[in-house]
């Protein structure tokens, strides 16, 4: 027989407040339930319930994950600690980001998902894109040439008004068929999805493999590992 396993405790937690909301409502409605189904459910839960649900979990003392730093950056009360991450001078190190020692001129950094396979590497600058501010900046200044886009979030709306003068993209997250993926592939722009990626600061000089072969939608059915490598080159202090 088969058993799916459990879920999180959050999503544990998070299913059993809103059944106990939807319980008292149905209690509070005196209707029977055919018809509390099918007249209510617009109604049964809502915002101001979800927000109680949220309390609750926060009152335990849960402290939410973050996959978009715009998130913690304007609700840091409810997330985990990710101060080294929005202070924009590092990267979000990934626990499986490989990591080599400089050789041949440049250190093994980070692998990805290449999202179009382009004739050889592309070489530019990391620039750290998690806040509004800087995509602003942008828009009024321009972007940097050269700038390869290390991004956070697979949405890709953070970025959208600026995706085109990117010389390359590095996203921690989603897949090749995510928003950001597709923009890329719309653009011709080397992107690399679901990076693993390690010791990068804003600034660093990268070479993305974007000659690597890309990874296919076969690819992630079959759990097919298919990567491009990402290395950063010689600092000031190292040359």
């Amino acid at each position: 027989m088969h058993v799916d396993p459990p879920a999180s405790p959050l999503v544990e937690a998070v299913l059993s407040l809103v059944q106990d909301r939807v319980r008292r409502a149905y209690r509070e409605s005196g209707l029977t339930w055919a018809d509390f189904r099918f007249a209510h459910t617009d109604a049964v839960i809502t915002d101001a319930d979800f927000a109680a649900v949220e309390s609750t979990i926060l009152a335990s003392g849960h402290k939410f994950d973050w996959s978009a730093s715009i998130s913690v950056a304007e609700r840091p009360e409810i997330y985990k600690s990710a101060s080294d991450a929005l202070a924009g001078d590092a990267s979000f190190a990934h626990p499986d980001a490989p990591q080599g020692p400089l050789e041949g001129g440049r250190a093994l950094v980070g692998v990805g998902d290449n999202v179009v396979r382009h004739d050889q590497e592309i070489t530019g600058t990391a620039r750290f894109i998690r806040s509004n501010d800087r995509v602003l900046a942008y828009l009024t200044d321009g972007v940097p040439p050269g700038t390869i886009a290390i991004i956070d979030d697979s949405g890709g709306t953070l970025t959208a008004p600026i995706i085109e003068h990117f010389a390359g993209i590095v996203c921690a997250g989603g897949t090749v068929r995510s928003h950001l993926g597709i923009l890329s592939r719309e653009y011709n722009i080397p992107c690399f999805m679901n990076s693993k990626i390690a010791g990068i600061v804003d600034g660093d000089q990268l070479v993305l493999e974007a000659n690597a072969i890309a990874k296919s939608t076969e690819d992630y059915q079959k759990g097919i590992e298919r990567v491009g490598r990402i290395w950063r080159l010689p600092r000031a202090e190292e040359a």
